[in-house]
């Protein structure tokens, strides 16, 4: 899998960054990050946040949420979500997921994700790949439907399937009550949390072994600390603050990039200090553009 995720992200990368990405201040408390010479990156080890992912379901299609409840306590049950984890997390052989092209004449699946979210969700040449995908596709031909995949922005997923252009979100989605306003959340199928990564000359926050410890380091940070995110995702949160999930916010300047992976690259180009993102992309993510470098 790691080769695969090194193709994926340099085909991204070579797209180009593209939030707007101002020069990294050479002042502010981050004297210790990394600069333009910074070459590969490390997550720091410490959990920051605790979470749940679950799926948003159509809230007029309280059937389908019935359904797939009943499908994850299966999968669960008879080890299918195991071996499906163990894939992207042991190394495994990922399984390619198609998708049909919508035809509202069918009987369809139609599942909203954002394909920039290794490793629940990700594009290997035209197929989908990831955890979420692979759960997609077994939940699809547990109804006898065909299944759907529309890929778009991580903010519109929710959004599209509370307007009904879908009748599903799977996509690495942390429960929140700002996310329910629009789909209702089926039962968690993964415990998340949110992780810091530096450049890997970075020592700032080497010693530090608890998130109160990261909290209070990150808090202390000013304006001209720049902290890369993916846009609308519960990283972003945390750095903005949200009353939703209990994040009070930082000081340091939030930049929203489309994926986790153009965020850190931008980090190793000297062009922001930090990334805080999920875990698993976390780790995912910097594994693959360390390879690349």
């Amino acid at each position: 899998m790691k080769r695969l995720l090194a193709v994926c992200l340099t085909a991204a990368l070579t797209v180009g960054l593209v939030a707007g990405c101002g020069g990294k201040s050479s002042d502010g408390d981050s004297s210790n990050s990394g600069s333009s010479s910074a070459k590969t990156a490390k997550v720091i080890d410490v959990d920051l946040t605790s979470e749940e992912y679950a799926f948003g379901v159509d809230k007029t299609q309280p059937e389908l949420l019935d359904q797939v409840n009943a499908f994850i306590s299966k999968i669960q049950e008879d080890g299918t979500l195991d071996e499906i984890f163990d894939k992207y997390f042991g190394g495994g052989e990922p399984t390619p997921v198609e998708s049909a092209a919508l035809d509202t004449s069918k009987d369809q699946l139609v599942v909203a994700t954002n394909a920039a979210f290794e490793p629940f969700e990700y594009m290997e040449g035209d197929s989908y790949v990831g955890i979420d995908m692979e759960i997609a596709a077994l939940l699809a031909k547990e109804l006898g439907q065909e299944l759907v995949i529309q890929n778009m922005d991580f903010d519109a997923v929710c959004l599209s399937v509370g307007q009904q252009k879908c009748d599903i979100a799977m996509a690495g989605l942390t429960v929140s009550d700002e996310r329910k306003e629009y789909v209702t959340f089926s039962n968690t199928y993964y415990q998340a949390s949110q992780r810091l990564i530096v450049p890997s000359d970075d020592t700032t926050f080497d010693d530090m072994t608890d998130a109160d410890s990261i909290a209070a380091a990150l808090a202390k940070l000013d304006s001209s600390v720049k902290i890369g995110v993916q846009q609308g995702t519960t990283g972003q949160s945390y750095v903005e603050g949200s009353e939703d999930l209990g994040f009070p916010g930082l000081q340091a300047t939030c930049q929203p990039y489309k994926s986790g992976s153009l965020a850190v690259q931008d980090m190793l180009n000297g062009n922001i200090d930090y990334v805080i993102i999920d875990a698993a992309p976390a780790a995912a993510i910097t594994e693959a553009i360390n390879e690349m470098q």
